[in-house]
């Protein structure tokens, strides 16, 4: 049900979600504009960019937002492994939170009809027990997640005063082709053939494909029910460590070389060096209920976990002969 001659415009268009989100809309017909923060960073071909700089509460996001119809906004201070900033969450308040209701208010402005944010499963909490809904208790644990909540709060105000409405997708972790983060760590060591103390962690997991967030992302832009709501999404079909790597070694044509050290060894060794983090994202659950995706809005995914795997594997083989 898309408008073809809706306009677009995708903040880090040129980022892991930013880029596959960009060439959906492009090859769907919608008129796109990427917002980018260098000039060496601009697009080739059919798309336009525009040079918008660091994103802060000072950003003039004027040209950018020029016969734009909808806004996508994807660009955000991510996870940052060893950050050296005296104060992180400051600094993920300037981009996430400031930054973001900057945009949003010159978008609303500039006459947009609709905003929409992708906020982080974090907002919810780092692990749970039961699936989390969109009505469940926020919990962020993390400087990260709680400027991407007190974006996703500020954004609510904003369409209760004005004539733009907001969509929030808060996503668990997304892999596809050249994911970043823990996702392409563990890529990283399955590849090597180095036997994993992985091979006995009975956790479950929601992940969420690339191909199955951006259709999402797309699906959004105008159905009319998606309106100033927040929407958990993931692929349906949650997974443990364990099976994940499992998964991806037969992706890759590989046998999975996972040694079923208990988990309770690993946790107590991943708190005494400091990495309790780590340890909670290997072994402990987190899985979301999309089912109000589903009913409210029709959608479905629309790839497998093995197939988006599977894509991954065959872009990776495929760099390596060319």
């Amino acid at each position: 049900m898309s408008l073809v001659k809706q306009g677009v415009l995708v903040t880090g268009a040129t980022g892991f979600v930013g880029k596959a989100l960009t060439d959906k809309l492009y090859s769907d017909g919608y008129s796109v504009v990427a917002a980018v923060r260098r000039e060496s960073a601009i697009l080739e071909g059919a798309v336009e960019s525009v040079k918008v700089g660091n994103i802060s509460a000072q950003t003039d996001w004027q040209q950018a937002l020029n016969k734009v119809d909808v806004v996508i906004h994807c660009a955000a201070r991510a996870h940052i492994m060893n950050d050296v900033v005296a104060d992180p969450l400051a600094e993920f308040r300037k981009v996430n939170t400031a930054g973001t209701l900057n945009l949003a208010r010159q978008a609303a402005e500039a006459g947009v009809s609709r905003f929409v944010f992708i906020s982080s499963i974090g907002v919810n909490g780092t692990s749970n027990t039961k699936p989390f809904l969109e009505g469940d208790k926020v919990n962020p644990q993390e400087a990260y997640a709680i400027s991407k909540l007190e974006a996703e709060q500020g954004l609510l105000a904003l369409a209760d005063e004005s004539r733009m409405d907001v969509v929030i997708i808060r996503p668990p972790l997304v892999y596809g082709i050249n994911a970043p983060g823990n996702f392409a760590s563990l890529l990283k060591w399955m590849k090597t053939g180095v036997p994993l103390p992985l091979g006995a962690i009975h956790n479950q997991r929601s992940l969420v494909a690339l191909d199955n967030l951006v259709d999402f992302i797309v699906h959004c832009i105008d159905h009319p029910k998606a309106a100033n709501e927040i929407f958990l999404i993931s692929d349906g079909e949650d997974v443990s460590t364990t099976e994940l790597l499992q998964k991806a070694s037969h992706a890759f044509g590989k046998r999975a070389l996972l040694l079923p050290i208990p988990v309770s060894w690993m946790t107590l060794a991943a708190k005494l060096l400091g990495k309790a983090d780590v340890a909670n994202r290997l072994f402990g659950s987190l899985q979301v209920d999309s089912s109000k995706a589903y009913e409210l809005l029709g959608w479905e995914p629309v790839i497998t976990m093995d197939e988006q795997l599977k894509k991954i594997a065959d872009a990776y083989l495929y760099e390596k002969t060319v």
